[in-house]
């Protein structure tokens, strides 16, 4: 190429090598202005080219839009469009402590199955006071609006309740659940994502509903499923002993609270630990 003056493809072939092993990458070019985008860049993660090439000019880089944005994907410098969905926050004032019934509610869904793996949801919905179950709705499907009407026949039978607790799904996120709290002026609290321990005590109510129905029954059809959902909820409101309430059953508790306006979740469990400790010896 020196010598004979011939461009590399002829040298190559004149010598019979393939140009691919004598090419080289060329040097990038424009290397300040790469290093001073990079810099930005990793200053600023979610500028785009366009505000890059502002802060540029502000150190005397200014150029043509096209090279501008040449470099720009050359470096890997795209910005990568965020694809979660903007979700509602609810009341960001301190969640208040459920010392009555009706203080603080809790919400949410359990899955499972009946017949040939039909799947099925169901929605659950407790007093955190008193431990009292106030909804097991199940369905094939259940959008924010059936939660809404849920919602309103609670407030029918046990009145408003000061807040809800519930996590960030689509159906406590959704416009007929914003629309309903803003309605019946109710604060709405979401837990962080991926913090179920913020809503313990739904938590606590889904594993003792998996492990005393669900995973020991089989459904043959979604009218079983309610059946038997509706027994077993009648069992855990009057007849299972929770021990979070002295051993008292839920309806009891609530009874105690409404009977006594003084008493206090902490001085239900204790009244009953005397009496408890006197059973034992006894035997």
């Amino acid at each position: 190429m020196r010598d004979y003056q011939v461009s590399q493809r002829r040298a190559c072939v004149l010598i019979g090598v393939d140009p691919k092993t004598v090419r080289r990458e060329r040097p990038p070019d424009h290397g300040a202005i790469r290093e001073a985008m990079r810099e930005i860049a990793g200053q600023r993660h979610r500028f785009g080219y366009r505000r890059i090439g502002v802060m540029l000019e502000r150190k005397g880089m200014s150029m043509n839009h096209k090279k501008l944005y040449r470099l720009y994907r050359e470096e890997g410098l795209s910005v990568r469009r965020r694809r979660g969905r903007k979700r509602a926050r609810g009341s960001r004032t301190p969640v208040p402590g459920a010392l009555r019934p009706g203080d603080r509610w809790s919400m949410d869904f359990v899955a499972d199955t009946f017949g040939a793996s039909r799947k099925f949801r169901i929605l659950a919905i407790n007093d955190d006071c008193c431990r009292e179950n106030l909804c097991l709705a199940a369905d094939t499907s259940i959008s924010g609006a059936r939660v809404a009407r849920e919602l309103d026949a609670l407030v029918r039978l046990h009145g408003k309740p000061t807040c809800i607790v519930s996590d960030n799904g689509t159906e406590f996120t959704s416009r007929a659940i914003l629309q309903w709290a803003s309605q019946n002026k109710v604060e709405w609290h979401y837990i962080d994502p991926g913090k179920p321990q913020q809503n313990g005590f739904i938590e606590s109510f889904n594993g003792s509903l998996r492990d005393e129905l669900l995973n020991e029954e089989l459904f043959d059809s979604l009218a079983d499923a309610r059946r038997k959902l509706a027994i077993w909820r009648y069992d855990y409101n009057h007849v299972r002993p929770h021990s979070s309430l002295g051993n008292r059953t839920p309806a009891q508790a609530r009874r105690t609270f409404v009977q006594d306006d003084s008493i206090t979740p902490d001085a239900l469990v204790q009244a009953s630990m005397p009496e408890y400790s006197t059973a034992r010896l006894s035997l």
